[in-house]
C-alpha cells in the first residue's frame, strides 16, 4: 500500500464509492485487484472504528429502521454442506437506522434476520442516542422485544405495515405488487402518527443497492467474503454520512448528514477519508 500515492488511492476509493466492483475498479485505476482489496480492508476498518467513536450522544428525533437482504459466498440453496448453517455463507441481512430529519445513518448491523440480531442492533442504536426518540419500523415481530428490551418505556414506537393488492404486474418475477394501503400501529409511548413512516429507510435501501455493486440483484457481483462485505458497508456509510452532500439538506447551504446532525462541521474530502489511515 505504501507504493500507491495519494491520488491513486483517491481514485480507487472514489470508484468504490460510486458503486464499481473490485475488479472494475482495478481495471479503471490500473492497479492489481489485491491492492484494491487491501485498501478496502484497511480503510473500511478505519471508517468502522471512526464512526463507532463519533456516533455518540446523538440528538435525533425521528428514526426509521429496516433490514436489507443480500448474500455472501453463494445463495443459501447453493451453500456447500461443510458451510451449511454457518453465518457468512448464504443469506446475510443488514439492519440500518436513519434519522428522518438529518438523513444520518447512526448505526447498522450485519447478521441473520432473527430476534437476537435485532436486539443487538437496537441496543447499539439506543447506546448512541442522547434523548427520547420516535421510532418507526415495519411490522416484523422481532422488533417488538428488541425495542422493549433496549428502551423500555422511554420511546415513542410505532410500526407501519403496508398492504399489497394482487395485480398482473405484481405477479411478474421481481416486480412488487401495488401498495393499496398502510396500517399504523402504536406500540409504545405517544408517537406522532403523521410522522409514522418508513419512506426514508426504504429509499436508503435503494441507495445502498445503487451505490454498492455487491448489493446489485441478479448479478455475479455479490460479496465472496463476509469480511469484505462489512468493510464495504463501513466505507459506504462513511461516504454517505460525511462526504456526499444530501439534496434535502441544501438549505441554507450544502451539507452532509453528519453536518446536519452536528457530528462534524465540514464536508469531508476523499483525501480526508484516506487520512484516517494515519
Amino acid at each position: 500500500m505504501n507504493k500507491l500515492d495519494l491520488n491513486r488511492r483517491v481514485q480507487i476509493v472514489k470508484a468504490l464509492c460510486e458503486g464499481n466492483s473490485l475488479r472494475s475498479t482495478a481495471r479503471m485505476t490500473g492497479v492489481a485487484v489485491n491492492t484494491v482489496v487491501k485498501l478496502l480492508t484497511e480503510l473500511g476498518s478505519a471508517c468502522l472504528d471512526y464512526q463507532d467513536k463519533v456516533m455518540r450522544n446523538l440528538t435525533c428525533q425521528k428514526l426509521q429502521c429496516d433490514e436489507i437482504w443480500s448474500f455472501v459466498y453463494s445463495k443459501a440453496k447453493n451453500v456447500p454442506a461443510e458451510h451449511e448453517g454457518q453465518f457468512g455463507y448464504g443469506d446475510v441481512w443488514t439492519f440500518v437506522a436513519i434519522d428522518a430529519d438529518t438523513k444520518l445513518t447512526p448505526c447498522w448491523h450485519v447478521g441473520a434476520r432473527d430476534a437476537e440480531n435485532a436486539c443487538d442492533f437496537i441496543n447499539d442504536l439506543k447506546g448512541r442516542l442522547a434523548n427520547r426518540v420516535q421510532l418507526t419500523t415495519d411490522g416484523h415481530k422481532m422488533y417488538l422485544n428488541a425495542v422493549e428490551n433496549a428502551f423500555g418505556s422511554e420511546i415513542d414506537f410505532a410500526q407501519l405495515v403496508k398492504l399489497y393488492g394482487e395485480t398482473v404486474e405484481g405477479q411478474r418475477r421481481y416486480s412488487p405488487a401495488q401498495c393499496t394501503g398502510t396500517i399504523k400501529t402504536v406500540i409504545q409511548g405517544n408517537p406522532d402518527e403523521s410522522k409514522v413512516s418508513t419512506s426514508y429507510i426504504e429509499r436508503q435501501n435503494l441507495t445502498m443497492r445503487m451505490s454498492m455493486r455487491r448489493f446489485t440483484r441478479l448479478t455475479n457481483a455479490f460479496s465472496k467474503k463476509l469480511e469484505n462485505h462489512m468493510y464495504a458497508l463501513a466505507l459506504y456509510f462513511f461516504h454517505y454520512n460525511f462526504v456526499r452532500t444530501h439534496k434535502s439538506l441544501a438549505n441554507p447551504y450544502p451539507r452532509t448528514p453528519a453536518m446536519a446532525a452536528g457530528v462534524t462541521n465540514r464536508i469531508w474530502s476523499f483525501e480526508d477519508v484516506i487520512g484516517l489511515l494515519g
